[in-house]
């Protein structure tokens, strides 16, 4: 085996907050019929790489239910396999001491290379390239980076490399930064040297890449950039989530309609769309399952949703089975899975300026999110960046009217 990847998917998201609630952030679902892990699975398939360890933590039932076996990436053949590795005696302290407490898993496969991945980025990367610049440099880890402006460089792990792109420094999330190479948390790394580095650094509990790996490893080994320049991002805030889902329904640089690079994913059996003889859909991308008789723009429906007639969705993201009610106006939302919203609603009006109480830095934008298999009543009112929890008794939303920046918790959870 040449190349053994890792996918890092233990993550809570906690940005994501509603999203995540009850799934880890890789199984978020994402543009209509996938989720977000998707992406770098698909990846490694198309890339040839089908020997695969998915590290998982934080509420893994519902990524482990949607990988199963690995079918729809066709990793479930004999030379092929897809492995879930949970902690087994402690909790995952940083990405490295992931990695490190499975590495009689890495030993066991001692493939020439280890690819380590994110689980939660969207992007399309021929992983090949990737490995045959580590393999043509000698190099004992590469790290795969994308340009990005000046000043959002401080949000990421920053390295400066030379002509060759050898890198001669990294620091992580720096107050000030000198260069615009961002660590895009994608790594090469020879297996032999990834072994020696977990095994040395056995004194530091919440071991990570970026933090202790990297740095110390630019000091004496050889270590390089590889430069990508095409589509990446990092979903994990609300309002990132909701323009990459949009970003779809428009001429994306993201392309998910390439018959050589498809995104694969785990699909249900459900009829074709359906339009009523008053539907009016543009702009958006509308998922099996689903059926329209009201309006839908710029939007991205995901399978079943239904939307009443003399409804109007816009600008919002719709996860599965939700049902819309007649004559509801809905606009700048995401709205979880099998959530009911009453006739005659309207979801997203009145004053953006007026951030969240509670989470002021998660939503300030605009945005209302709801939760999973809350049901909203009739005739209700909900202003901006408000956050409706999963499932709370619906008696417990009495007003008709939930102001702007409010957030409504479940009810079992005080």
């Amino acid at each position: 085996m040449e190349t053994l990847a890792l996918i890092l998917a233990g993550g809570r998201g906690s940005r994501l907050d509603i999203l995540s609630e009850k799934r880890s952030k890789p199984a978020v679902p994402f543009g209509g019929k996938f989720r977000i892990i998707d992406f770098a699975l698909s990846n490694c398939t198309n890339s040839g790489i089908f020997q695969i360890g998915i590290l998982t933590q934080y509420l893994p039932l519902s990524l482990n239910e949607h990988i199963g076996v690995g079918k729809p990436w066709d990793l479930d053949r004999r030379d092929s396999f897809v492995t879930l590795l949970q902690p087994s005696n402690s909790w995952y302290m940083g990405t490295a001491d992931a990695v490190r407490k499975n590495i009689e898993f890495v030993k066991r496969y001692a493939s020439e290379y280890v690819l380590i991945l994110s689980g939660d980025h969207i992007y399309k990367m021929d992983y090949r390239k990737l490995i045959e610049q580590h393999k043509n440099t000698g190099a004992d880890l590469t790290i795969a980076c994308k340009i990005v402006p000046i000043e959002e460089a401080s949000r990421f792990g920053i390295l400066e490399a030379d002509e060759t792109l050898k890198i001669n420094k990294f620091v992580e999330k720096p107050a000030e930064p000198k260069s615009n190479k961002a660590s895009m948390g994608i790594y090469v790394f020879s297996t032999k040297a990834l072994i020696e580095q977990l095994e040395n650094n056995d004194n530091i509990e919440d071991l990570d890449f970026g933090r202790d790996i990297i740095p110390n490893m630019i000091k004496d080994k050889k270590v390089y950039a590889y430069e990508y320049y095409d589509y990446w991002k990092d979903v994990g805030t609300y309002d990132s989530y909701l323009e990459a889902n949009l970003e779809l329904c428009h001429d994306s640089s993201l392309d998910l309609y390439d018959p050589n690079w498809k995104i694969y994913t785990k699909s249900e059996d459900l009829p074709p769309v359906k339009f009523g003889d008053k539907a009016k859909v543009s702009t958006s991308l509308i998922s099996n399952g689903s059926k329209i008789y009201g309006t839908v723009e710029e939007s991205v429906l995901s399978p079943g949703v239904i939307v009443g007639e003399g409804s109007v969705v816009r600008h919002s993201v719709i996860l599965n089975d939700v049902i819309i009610g007649k004559n509801c106006k809905i606009e700048d939302t995401i709205i979880d899975k099998n959530a009911v919203i009453g006739d005659n609603s309207i979801i997203g009006t009145g004053d953006k300026s007026i951030a969240n109480k509670d989470k002021p830095k998660l939503l300030s934008s605009g945005l209302n999110v709801i939760g999973k298999k809350l049901i909203l009543p009739e005739g209700l009112v909900v202003e901006r960046n408000v956050r409706l929890f999963s499932s709370p008794n619906p008696t417990e939303i009495k007003d008709k009217l939930i102001k702007a920046g409010s957030t409504i918790s479940n009810p079992k959870k005080k």
